[in-house]
């Protein structure tokens, strides 16, 4: 994992997240949240694993 990519259901496809937060949803797993880099007015969203949170905090600084 590099980039931070989710899946766009406007774009029907797989885009780089700009501006990525990491989040946690209620019911305890961590997310991220952003908006797709082609489109800016799509908002994109991801659900991480548990290894992947610590791959995206090490991405998102």
């Amino acid at each position: 994992m590099d980039k931070l990519t989710a899946y766009s259901v406007k774009l029907k496809k797989v885009v780089e997240i700009k501006n990525p937060e990491l989040i946690t949803m209620k019911n305890g797993r961590m997310a991220v949240s952003g908006v797709a880099a082609e489109d800016p007015n799509s908002k994109v969203f991801r659900i991480l694993s548990q290894s992947d949170v610590e791959k995206a905090k090490k991405l998102i600084g």
